[in-house]
């Protein structure tokens, strides 16, 4: 387990190397320059900011900076907001992008494995139909079409919640209701398909047998294996999620994560870009990583094969 578990480290490594290296070149074969816009003429003052951002160094330079940056932590000035760093407005910006994302998972989760074990209970009757309902729905409409329906009836229509900004509970429900129907949905679909499979196996059949209780029997010996694929992708479901926060956040106004990323981007401010995006790729690895791990722990099958392929 434990070669396993470092082996899935250096992928996490190589992979984040690679997604950073593809960002660098990617920002790099952009046409023009940050400074394009610059409310002035002349070319020295141009040049001089090109020159403090290193922009005028060779690729090779900009990139083993660059590389120096991410080992380092500390990927320098914004270059529109000169006065704040990146990893300042990521330290600002990351506890609440990670709340939302958070709460999101949270919710999808209690939420999506409920709906999914009662609609197997139920199989073939009004609940399961109902439950599946919301599944199909939840998988089929966008997050960014179901927030400005959520806004424009409860906030604008009805008023019983806000719309925008982040500064109590209330405004939180709209964008976690937005964020967390999508993958609600998938684990309640994935939930309820593993959960019927597990009620038809030999030792279900054998825990009734012995008189056990039905909610015994679906808390103690059903759930925990049923949930073994919801295990499995929830890594998937929080990089959608995390991803996903970038449109939401822009919709609703949070002052997350993603505010800066759109922002960087139009502003070309190449800093808050490749700092974003490195950050992002790292946490969202490494959230894969530690689902790897769990899942390992969870079911022996994955430690024996493991082991028995070495």
């Amino acid at each position: 387990m434990a070669k396993y578990i470092l082996k899935r480290f250096i992928y996490m490594i190589v992979t984040v190397f690679i997604i950073a290296t593809l960002t660098f070149f990617l920002m790099n074969l952009l046409p023009g320059s940050p400074f394009n816009e610059e409310r002035t003429t002349n070319e020295a003052v141009q040049r001089n900011l090109e020159a403090h951002y290193h922009l005028d160094e060779p690729l090779v330079v900009q990139y083993a900076l660059y590389l120096k940056s991410i080992v380092t932590l500390d990927f320098g000035p914004s270059i529109k907001q000169p006065t704040e760093t990146v990893n300042t407005l990521l330290g600002r910006g990351f506890p609440i992008s990670a709340e939302l994302g958070i709460w999101t998972i949270l919710i999808a989760l209690i939420s999506g494995v409920a709906l999914g074990v009662f609609a197997a209970l139920k199989h073939n009757g009004v609940i399961d139909y109902i439950a599946m309902t919301i599944a199909v729905l939840g998988i089929s409409i966008p997050n960014f079409v179901l927030a400005t329906l959520l806004i424009q009836q409860l906030a604008v229509n009805l008023g019983v919640l806000p719309a925008a900004t982040w500064s109590s509970p209330q405004h939180m429900v709209l964008p976690i209701i937005a964020l967390a129907t999508g993958p609600m949905a998938i684990i309640a679909r994935l939930t309820r398909s593993s959960m019927l499979e597990t009620l038809t196996q030999d030792y279900i059949k054998t825990a009734r047998a012995k008189g056990l209780s039905p909610a015994k029997i679906i808390v103690k010996h059903a759930l925990k294996n049923a949930l073994m694929p919801v295990v499995t992708i929830l890594g998937t479901l929080l990089a959608g999620v995390l991803t996903g926060t970038f449109v939401i956040e822009k919709i609703f106004a949070i002052p997350g994560m993603g505010k800066y990323f759109v922002e960087g981007i139009n502003q070309r401010d190449y800093p808050v870009i490749m700092g974003t995006t490195v950050f992002y790729s790292a946490f969202l690895v490494l959230m894969l990583f530690l689902v790897d791990i769990a899942y390992g722990i969870l079911d022996p099958r994955i430690k024996l094969h493991k082991e028995g392929g070495k």
